[in-house]
């Protein structure tokens, strides 16, 4: 099956760094793209800063955001991606939500756009991660069938936890779902990824040598079916001043 992929895409970011992270390569391949932060909301000013937030230089939640916020807003602007950010907060700050809230709130993003495709997490591991997810595979499931093809992306660091992908994989088996990789000619896009990987500085200041060296592995993209069939190639073009 042949799937074609026009900009602008819509890449869905759990935090202020997934997509770039996990998607760097396929943002600078489709410039004028829109990244949708979910968890970006700032918290409370008087909100002092919980251990991540503090470990990485932060007197207070809202300053961690404010700062990340720039961060991305930097990072984005290195692919030419346009940022959005959702006033979800982040799990670290105390704050609940639920997958129908978010997906009520990516819905109409989506629709605002115009979105070509829209690409989302994997949901690998962490909370905020599965919760994007399951927002995004419920609007997967009522999409119009005629509307913008979904791919999901393996989230950078989260896919080098032992087991974790093939848990992931038996899990969408088990619900009935057929997930296919999708090759993209992406690789020649690497120096403009790091670049703005480097833009998130207060991030990559706490990871180790194994962790970063992730972020410069291929990208990895899955495509879902809703039932059962043969496996088939999937081939993606990005439709632009250039392909993927």
């Amino acid at each position: 099956m042949s799937l074609s992929v026009s900009v602008p895409l819509v890449v869905i970011s759990p935090h202020l760094d997934d997509a770039v992270f996990s998607c760097g390569n396929l943002l600078a391949a489709c410039p004028g793209s829109v990244v949708v932060t979910v968890f970006a909301g700032v918290p409370p000013v008087d909100m002092p800063a919980p251990d991540w937030d503090r470990r990485a230089g932060f007197s207070s939640a809202a300053q961690a955001v404010l700062s990340r916020r720039e961060e991305d807003r930097a990072g984005l602007a290195i692919l030419d991606a346009q940022p959005v950010w959702l006033d979800f907060l982040d799990s670290q700050y105390n704050r609940r939500h639920t997958a129908g809230e978010i997906a009520a709130q990516l819905s109409k993003v989506i629709s605002l756009h115009n979105a070509c495709a829209v690409v989302a997490p994997c949901g690998l591991y962490h909370s905020d991660h599965t919760l994007v997810h399951e927002a995004c595979a419920r609007l997967w499931r009522e999409r119009d069938h005629g509307g913008p093809p979904w791919l999901y992306y393996e989230e950078a660091i989260y896919r080098r936890k032992p087991g974790m992908l093939h848990k992931l994989l038996a899990r969408w088996h088990a619900a009935g779902t057929v997930s296919t990789p999708v090759d993209l000619a992406i690789g020649e896009h690497t120096a403009t990824k790091a670049r703005a990987c480097n833009a998130y500085a207060s991030q990559l200041a706490m990871f180790d040598s194994n962790t970063i060296s992730d972020l410069s592995a291929p990208e990895r993209y899955w495509q879902w079916e809703a039932s059962a069939g043969d496996a088939t190639e999937v081939q993606t073009a990005c439709t632009s001043e250039g392909s993927v």
